[in-house]
């Protein structure tokens, strides 16, 4: 993957082409007097509908007491 660099006044007059060729996913790094100052990338989308499982393993331990009451909250209890 090729990361170009254009100049902000470039990026300011071409920008609708640039994001057109990001949409492609090109990826630019606009740039201030030679000096990176923001990447033009492709957004990443989240998943909408996750695969049930696909959270399997992520919690390794739970203790045998996470759903016990609360010392702090126990006047609030009763």
């Amino acid at each position: 993957m090729k990361t170009d660099e254009v100049g902000t006044l470039e990026a300011k007059t071409r920008l609708s082409e640039l994001l057109d060729q990001v949409e492609q996913g090109r990826h630019f790094y606009i740039t201030r007097h030679g000096k990176r100052i923001a990447e033009l990338a492709p957004a990443k989308v989240a998943q909408k509908n996750p695969k049930f499982g696909c959270g399997k393993g992520i919690f390794t331990y739970i203790a045998p007491d996470f759903d016990a009451p609360l010392e702090d909250f126990k006047d609030y209890l009763e």
